[in-house]
């Protein structure tokens, strides 16, 4: 008797390595808009880092959205993502560029209710893509093909500040920035997703039942708990992701904050964004290439325990040696996400495509952690150094959760 061959899932894997890619650019360049917003819309610290809120924020609907997911599958999931996507980009032209005589503070609220549209459908393509990784092939190279797609991911992350610079900003200084500097470069954007949108709508992609898979792959027919909400280690692997996005996010949030209270650094903090995701897109292929050789556990406590020990190090120099140590921590951020999402999906079978939703839900720890640590810094008794003295929290739990949490339910 023949033995079942095994799917080849190369293309697949290419196409939703590809919407990582996407993800990534638009993510990172959000993120990156903090200062442009600053300074073209007049906003105090608080004020921006509510461009993380609106679009973190959307992660609120990672759980329905998973749900979704189970219901209509990877692929409509992935196409109806793409599509949102492009929509909350031509809506953002059309809002702000009929509206640029207004007033600044509607154009601001426009800017972020277009770019929430955006992140609604980043959500949909960031649940599709972790799991379908994880199960395109076999159980034993998840976290490796995580890892290998984040790496890719990076190399969008390191292109997105310099995007801003180079189109957005038009090489001028982040300091003359102004909304009319937003319209078309974002319209761009729209119409490429929308084109790679139609393009996937005609691919066929693989439906894949992770139930059989597991089985398949173990040759043993697993019993599963009735529902995902019995398995304590999603939802502690979701604090996990929460915890998770205050480091990664909180670097890149807090250096406008740094510069403006160091004025003797030169240039903006919009200029060094490209070294922090550098670093993570370094150490993400690093990542790939050593997470196989190393227990995902002890891999993750030694990126945890040198991430603190880069921002430690940067409250003990002074000048640009401090900024290049906070920096040199996103070498070390660069594959905790891949293995707290690997350890949260743990042993899940049928309930993956749920899971992710319950785990993306942590996202939105960068809608309200980073406002938080604004917060601190506008509190004239607290200060930049506070707030990011909150970060060796997130590093604690996410410790915590490494090497207990879980394992809870298990």
């Amino acid at each position: 008797m023949s033995q079942k061959q095994t799917p080849n899932y190369t293309f697949a894997l290419i196409v939703v390595i590809a919407v990582c890619f996407l993800i990534g650019f638009v993510t990172t360049m959000n993120n990156s808009m903090i200062e442009f917003c600053k300074n073209a819309f007049n906003l105090d610290n608080t004020q921006s880092q509510l461009v993380n809120t609106a679009f973190y924020g959307a992660y609120a609907l990672s759980i329905p959205f998973g749900l979704m997911m189970s219901k209509i599958g990877y692929k409509a999931t992935l196409v109806l993502g793409l599509a949102v996507v492009g929509l909350g980009f031509v809506i953002n032209f059309l809002c702000i560029n009929g509206n640029l005589d207004g007033n600044v503070d509607t154009i601001y609220w426009m800017f972020l209710g277009s770019m929430t549209v955006v992140a609604l459908g980043i959500v949909m393509l960031q649940l599709v893509a972790n799991p379908y990784v994880m199960v395109l092939g076999s159980p034993e190279k998840g976290a490796f093909r995580m890892t290998l797609s984040q790496a890719l991911n990076s190399v969008a992350t390191t292109v997105a500040p310099i995007f801003i610079i180079n189109v957005i900003l038009s090489g001028k200084e982040a300091k003359n920035a102004v909304p009319a500097d937003i319209p078309y470069p974002y319209l761009g954007l729209g119409l490429f997703t929308l084109l790679l949108c139609v393009i996937l709508f005609f691919l066929k992609l693989p439906n894949i039942n992770e139930g059989e898979q597991a089985a398949e792959a173990s040759g043993v027919q697993k019993t599963y708990k009735s529902s995902v909400f019995k398995y304590p280690h999603v939802w502690l692997g979701a604090l996990g992701i929460f915890m998770y996005m205050g480091l990664e996010i909180g670097v890149p949030s807090m250096l406008a904050a740094y510069f403006e209270n160091d004025t003797t650094l030169p240039g903006s903090a919009t200029e060094y964004l490209w070294m922090y995701w550098g670093g993570m897109m370094v150490g993400r292929f690093i990542g790939a290439a050593v997470v196989s050789k190393f227990q995902p556990r002890v891999l993750l406590s030694v990126c945890l325990l040198c991430g603190a020990a880069c921002i430690g190090i940067s409250f003990l120099l002074s000048g640009m040696a401090s900024v290049y140590a906070m920096l040199a921590a996103g070498l070390f951020h660069s594959v905790m996400w891949p293995l707290v999402f690997n350890l949260g999906l743990q042993e899940l079978g049928p309930h993956t495509k749920a899971a992710s939703g319950i785990i993306n839900l942590g996202v939105v720890g960068a809608a309200t952690l980073t406002p938080l640590m604004g917060m601190v810094v506008d509190n004239p008794a607290l200060g930049v150094g506070v707030a990011i003295c909150m970060m060796f929290v997130y590093y604690a739990y996410v410790f915590w959760f490494c090497w207990k949490g879980s394992k809870i339910g298990l």
